[in-house]
């Protein structure tokens, strides 16, 4: 077994500092969440949400405290006002725990087989177990609630079948039918993204300030226009397309979050899709769909610079640990 004497590499301290900042902002979206949520069911899954994080906010700390690294800067208490009313209706936390834990589950799953030290990979296996339980516990209660929306579905496979003919690959002309693989990216992407149009729905009602939003509604057409390609897309192969979820934001203008929390949740969100389209794009094997993908993943790395520079000009992006710049050492600069 490594001991714990050992140093934290690179990788390990990465992750650990990126999960910290997540796992702060997610913590106070919870708050939120669970100060206006009055349905018993969804709260006792808000609650468990909750005390997940920060849980693994106070392991981080111990861990950095004794590495002698300092620890990054949290969200204060004016980022979340919860005397604002209710900005979404009670559902609405629940499809949060679902999204997040779902994103958690893969992008926790990537830190953990970059880390080695064993206090390091139990603290990020057990985040995984966590995460895999609260997606459970949130996909049960939809299904439970009617409110979740399976992906489609297909005849059973009769048999075992091989590829006989490179125009597989092709998407442009005359083109084969989706595989279940490419269906379940495509159905995915869409679900994720009607999930960002609620978020930019509801904060468009509550920024007042003009270049957030403007940000805020780039990235709602942004979303919108995945989701009319990605429709359309299973429109065409008959497979139905993704059925909208219901309204879940109510008509408050009262700003219940600060605009600094705002920016930080899309710089975090735009990350997160980059990743999950680039897997996307790795599973699909038709051209048309490369295409899109492709198209997307550039979209969204210019819409992120744009988060990106909104919380620099502004001070509120916080420099990941780094390896120091030799030539500086050597007074080569």
């Amino acid at each position: 077994m490594v001991s714990h004497s050992v140093g934290l590499s690179s990788s390990e301290i990465g992750g650990l500092w990126g999960i910290y900042l997540q796992e702060d902002m997610g913590m106070r979206l919870l708050e939120y969440f669970l100060h206006h949520n009055q349905d018993e069911d969804i709260k006792s899954i808000l609650q468990l949400a909750h005390t997940s994080s920060l849980s693994h906010i106070q392991q981080i700390t111990d861990i950095f405290l004794k590495e002698g690294i300092p620890l990054p800067d949290r969200l204060a208490g004016e980022d979340v006002d919860l005397s604002a009313p209710p900005l979404f209706y009670d559902s609405f936390g629940l499809s949060f725990v679902y999204s997040m834990s779902r994103m958690n589950m893969i992008n926790t799953g990537f830190i953990t087989a970059n880390v080695a030290r064993s206090d390091v990979l139990s603290f990020f296996t057990n985040m995984v177990k966590e995460a895999a339980n609260l997606y459970q516990k949130a996909v049960s209660l939809m299904l439970e609630k009617g409110i979740y929306d399976r992906s489609p579905m297909i005849p059973y496979p009769k048999q075992v079948e091989y590829i006989e003919k490179h125009s597989y690959i092709l998407g442009f002309g005359k083109k084969r039918p989706l595989n279940a693989v490419e269906i379940t990216e495509i159905f995915f992407n869409v679900e994720r993204n009607y999930f960002s149009i609620l978020i930019c729905m509801a904060f468009l009602q509550i920024v007042k300030d003009k270049e957030i939003r403007k940000f805020i509604k780039q990235g709602k057409e942004i979303s919108e226009k995945q989701v009319q390609v990605f429709n359309d897309l299973l429109k065409r192969e008959e497979l139905l397309g993704v059925v909208p979820v219901a309204m879940e934001v109510t008509d408050s203008t009262i700003a219940p979050f600060s605009n600094k929390l705002i920016v930080m949740l899309f710089h975090s969100l735009n990350a997160i899709d980059i990743t999950l389209l680039g897997h996307s794009l790795s599973l699909s094997m038709r051209t048309d769909l490369v295409a899109q993908y492709q198209k997307f993943i550039l979209e969204i790395l210019l819409y992120s610079e744009q988060g990106f520079n909104i919380l620099v000009n502004r001070g509120w992006l916080q420099k990941p640990p780094h390896a120091p710049n030799r030539r500086d050492l050597e007074g080569l600069t």
